[in-house]
């Protein structure tokens, strides 16, 4: 068999990982033949492959990024981009597919097999966004990034009585930031899925000062106030629809100066979180992706995504993993919200 293999939407540190063990065990267990599709959909879109055998792979498990690269393409938004697709794999002699990506690599994926074409998820994201798998890998990574970040504006901030805003990635779910900041010991942390009020985070702001101590804030990309308290800016769409975001932690920082006269200063963290090598937890839980999504190719189980649940990796449908997001539950942020001020 002929298998085909891309990586689509943002990097995250552990994708190559995947790769790996996908083409280890395919080739020495199954005696199978891999493609790799360069840039995520645009591959298999233009027709765009690279050699992907053992030789490939060697050396590739602790490295960041992705050796395959990536792109935001949407398929299903170019006039015939289904039936070029369709036509490629077979002019490439590519058999079935395997796509790890996060919501909406895996929501082509699904539109894809109901289509007829023969798919595999593997999840992406360091978000952790991703339903029906507990942990994807890359957020353990993002989340120890953004952790040694806050530890280190804890110093600076006291040194300097300074409130520190420390952005983090988080469009619609905030686990790296509720995750980070209390592992860094933040003082507020600020979620997509809680509206902040800016009085309130004003008032932990001051009592922490009142101290001796600097706070450190910790929002997420897509946290937002409650309406009508701060004008936000607005961002220009992806090929997903998504909102280009950035911005909230400088406008905090704004907003804490001007309404309790104390120093703010913002660190964004961005790209950061996305770069280097993948912790040991992720390339682990990577490599048994890679392992398991290879054998739901060769079993011939199609239209599904491998998941983690427990400490088991199971298979679960498509329509079933990319159906809706999973974000953080209040009772999760409850409990964060008792070490605030």
């Amino acid at each position: 068999m002929r298998i085909g293999v891309l990586t689509g939407g943002g990097d995250c540190p552990g994708l190559n990982a995947v790769i790996r063990a996908v083409v280890r065990k395919g080739v020495s267990l199954y005696g199978h033949e891999f493609v790799g599709f360069r840039d995520g959909w645009r591959g298999p879109l233009e027709g765009d492959t690279m050699p992907l055998d053992i030789q490939a792979v060697r050396g590739i498990l602790p490295r960041g990024g992705t050796i395959l690269g990536s792109s935001r393409t949407n398929p299903i938004k170019i006039d015939g981009g289904v039936e070029k697709i369709k036509d490629n794999l077979a002019e490439t002699g590519v058999d079935a597919l395997i796509a790890i990506g996060g919501e909406d690599t895996l929501g082509v994926a699904k539109q894809l097999f109901d289509k007829g074409v023969k798919v595999v998820g593997v999840p992406k994201t360091i978000d952790n966004d991703l339903s029906a798998t507990d942990y994807t890998f890359g957020f353990d990574t993002a989340v120890n990034i953004a952790t040694e970040a806050i530890d280190r504006l804890h110093t600076t901030a006291e040194s300097h009585h300074r409130a520190l805003i420390c952005e983090v990635m988080g469009r619609h779910a905030g686990w790296i930031a509720l995750h980070a900041g209390m592992a860094g010991g933040a003082n507020v942390i600020l979620i997509p899925e809680k509206p902040f009020d800016i009085d309130r985070v004003c008032a932990y702001v001051e009592s922490r000062f009142t101290t001796r101590y600097a706070p450190i804030v910790v929002v997420a990309e897509g946290a937002h106030p409650i309406e009508g308290q701060m004008a936000l800016q607005a961002g220009e769409l992806d090929s997903f629809g998504h909102v280009r975001l950035g911005g909230i932690g400088e406008l905090l920082a704004k907003e804490i100066e001007k309404r309790t006269g104390k120093e703010a200063r913002t660190t964004v963290l961005g790209h950061i979180q996305r770069g280097g090598t993948p912790t040991a937890f992720d390339r682990v839980l990577a490599t048994r992706f890679g392992l398991h999504a290879i054998d739901a190719v060769h079993d011939g189980h199609f239209g599904v995504m491998v998941a983690l649940q427990g400490t088991d990796v199971v298979r679960v449908a498509l329509a079933e993993a990319t159906k809706e997001l999973k974000t953080v539950p209040v009772s999760r942020y409850e409990e964060a919200e008792v070490f605030f001020g």
